[in-house]
C-alpha cells in the first residue's frame, strides 16, 4: 500500500514538473527615443508565431512580459516603429529607417541573423535584456 501511495505521489510530481508554467521578462533598453511603440513577434523554436504584443515606451526602455510559458525553446524579433504607423519602415534599398532586433541580440550581415541564432531556452522564470540596432 506504501508503495502505491509513493507511486502517485511521484506521478503527481511529474505531472506538476511537465505542466509547469514560467514568465519570460522581455526588457528593450537602449531605445534612441521615447517616441512611437515597440512591436514583438514572439515565435517558438519551430518558427510558429505565438502572440504579437505592442508596448509603450518609457525613459527610452521597453518592458514585455510574456506569462504562461510552458519550458522550451523560443525566440522573438521586434522593431521601434517611433511615427506609430504600424510597419518597419525602410529605404528604397530595404534597409529599415527604424530601430529593430532579435533575441540574443543576434544580427545579421546583410539581412536578418540565422535562425539558430536567435533561438534561446527557457526552463524557469527569465529576464533578456536587448538593445535594438539603428543603421540609418
Amino acid at each position: 500500500m506504501k508503495k502505491l501511495i509513493l507511486l502517485i505521489i511521484i506521478s503527481n510530481l511529474t505531472l506538476f514538473v511537465l505542466n509547469a508554467q514560467v514568465t519570460l521578462t522581455i526588457v528593450i533598453k537602449s531605445l534612441e527615443n521615447s517616441k512611437g511603440t515597440i512591436y514583438l513577434d514572439f515565435r517558438d523554436g519551430k518558427d510558429k508565431s505565438l502572440k504579437h504584443y505592442s508596448q509603450k515606451i518609457i525613459d527610452n526602455q521597453c518592458k514585455i512580459v510574456v506569462d504562461n510559458l510552458s519550458p522550451g525553446k523560443y525566440y522573438f524579433k521586434y522593431f521601434h516603429d517611433e511615427n506609430n504607423n504600424v510597419e518597419l519602415d525602410t529605404n528604397i534599398l530595404g534597409i529599415p529607417k527604424e530601430g529593430y532586433g532579435f533575441s540574443n541580440d543576434a544580427e545579421g550581415k546583410f539581412g536578418p541573423p540565422d535562425f539558430e541564432e536567435t533561438v534561446f531556452e527557457i526552463i524557469d522564470n527569465a529576464t533578456i535584456v536587448c538593445h535594438p540596432k539603428y543603421i540609418y
